[in-house]
């Protein structure tokens, strides 16, 4: 008689997240300031609001948005928060920084918003090697949400995980 085949981690209370599976829909754009500077330097405050209310917002339908001035110019507060006024009945989300930034924003809330109950008392594996573009951070901030209610916290994939927290007892 041949002995059954049993998957032991599929039968296991071990919980697979995969910060990937969250990975929001959108395109991602950055805003450039620069050209709405006069020598793309100085902002001169009724050129600027003039650029900002003639620029067509709607093309940024559903899109996470980095504001961002890439020229050595002093940008007043203010400037981003005009643009922000524009552009927040069209866009997603927006940030003023570049698309590192914008995406770690994003993962903020998301592992903000995380329902973790399904993961109280139980053995954690977070999955790596993502193909989309996961913020290192966002794997910090999903530990210190995890650590608190896991029993272990490993990172990897099931057949070859790296322990990474285990609750004394």
């Amino acid at each position: 008689m041949v002995d059954e085949i049993v998957n032991r981690i599929a039968n296991s209370n071990l919980k697979t997240i995969n910060l990937e599976d969250f990975y929001p829909k959108g395109e991602r754009t950055v805003i450039d300031i620069k050209i709405w500077l006069f020598h793309e330097l100085i902002l001169k405050e009724a050129d600027f609001r003039t650029h900002v209310s003639n620029h067509d917002w709607s093309q940024y339908q559903n899109q996470y948005i980095a504001l961002t001035c890439s020229s050595d110019a002093i940008i007043p507060s203010w400037a981003f928060m005009l643009i922000t006024t524009y552009l927040s009945p069209f866009a997603k989300k927006i940030v003023i920084g570049n698309l590192k930034e914008l995406e770690t924003s994003i993962f903020q809330e998301i592992i903000t918003n995380l329902t973790i109950d399904e993961f109280i008392d139980k053995p954690i594996i977070i999955k790596g090697c993502a193909h989309k573009p996961i913020p290192e951070t966002a794997y910090i901030q999903l530990i210190e949400k995890l650590q608190p209610i896991a029993k272990t916290i490993m990172f990897g994939e099931a057949c070859s995980t790296v322990p990474l927290f285990k609750r004394k007892k």
